[in-house]
């Protein structure tokens, strides 16, 4: 038998190669893509979650399959001090952090000052005035930079033992905050006995008694149920809240160029979706937690203001440049 006529004609073997080839193109093609992770501690429901979506939706609707923004809520990548870490260790490449940032940046404690911030429009003053040129180049000193300011949203508390009119009702109430020293200051001076905890640890704490209240806007508060467990809600509006979308800084400049700037222009064009969702969810939900049978009550703001005082003056002093920008955030509200 000549073995010869068994043996693949070079036709045969040319296209076998090229079909390999392809394959193979294929394959790093699939492989080439970049996976974004962003992580953030809301629950479905929450306003992190819907601003979290619909970036993802409009940044991988642009990036056309070289990269893809995957979000990750409820905390499934940690808490936010631990996303923190991992942004900068490089594990991690988005986080949406909100008052833990003033632990890591000194001078971010701005946004955990009483009062400070009036409305959105004040906001946005502070935003391009303040933000941008003073906080955001000190995030990146430690190696964080933001891509753009979004929202948590105002913050009220809530508790199981008594409707919250004044600072002395406070006295003695257990309450949960989040991991911010600026925010355990600020509640150690109206009187109450505030602690720090992940968010994802709240529910049942507030339901096992080990904590009596806590504070945040209506869209954590309902989405994570916690009217199941707190039966008043005052309506203090005692802080303000920006949220950050962040990367670490190293990582971020890994990616490729276009990819930067893709995530980068939508990060910023999603804030208006944010904004409009938030103010939309204010009315809505603060009759969703009434329904619930939650007891709500106003409470005197210039007793909470006059409270506020020592704050001010603490971190003016212990934080450099602190009481300059406070001064001009303070003007821009006027």
């Amino acid at each position: 038998m000549n073995i010869a006529t068994h043996a693949p004609s070079r036709r045969t073997v040319v296209r076998t190669l090229a079909t390999l080839a392809a394959g193979l193109v294929l394959a790093g093609t699939a492989h080439a893509q970049i996976e974004i992770k962003l992580g953030h501690v809301g629950e479905p429901g929450s306003l992190f979650q819907a601003s979290a979506d619909e970036f993802a939706k409009r940044a991988n609707a642009k990036l056309g399959g070289k990269a893809k923004v995957v979000v990750f809520g409820s905390s499934q990548l940690g808490g936010d001090k631990e996303m923190i870490q991992k942004l900068k260790l490089g594990t991690l490449d988005m986080a949406l952090p909100s008052t833990v940032m003033s632990s890591e940046v000194d001078l971010f404690g701005i946004f955990e000052m009483p009062y400070i911030v009036k409305d959105r429009q004040h906001m946005g003053r502070i935003e391009r005035e303040i933000f941008w040129p003073k906080l955001a180049p000190e995030a990146n000193r430690k190696g964080l930079t933001v891509l753009a300011v979004w929202e948590n949203g105002v913050r009220h508390i809530t508790n199981s033992k008594r409707p919250i009119r004044a600072p002395a009702d406070l006295q003695g109430i257990k309450l949960r905050v989040p991991e911010g020293k600026w925010r355990v200051k600020m509640f150690q001076a109206y009187g109450a006995n505030p602690s720090p905890m992940k968010f994802s640890e709240l529910f049942t704490a507030l339901q096992t008694g080990v904590m009596d209240g806590q504070e945040n806007p209506f869209t954590q508060i309902y989405s994570a149920k916690l009217q199941e467990v707190q039966k008043y809600l005052s309506l203090s509006g005692h802080v303000y809240t920006p949220a950050y979308l962040t990367v670490g800084t190293k990582k971020w400049e890994a990616l490729p160029a276009d990819v930067r700037k893709v995530l980068e222009e939508t990060a910023k064009e999603t804030q208006a979706f944010v904004y409009q969702t938030a103010a939309k969810e204010e009315n809505d939900l603060l009759g969703k937690l009434k329904a619930a049978g939650m007891q709500v009550n106003d409470v005197d703001k210039n007793a909470f203001v006059a409270a506020s005082k020592p704050i001010y003056e603490e971190f003016g002093k212990e934080v450099a440049g602190a009481k300059e920008l406070i001064d001009r955030a303070v003007a821009l509200g006027q």
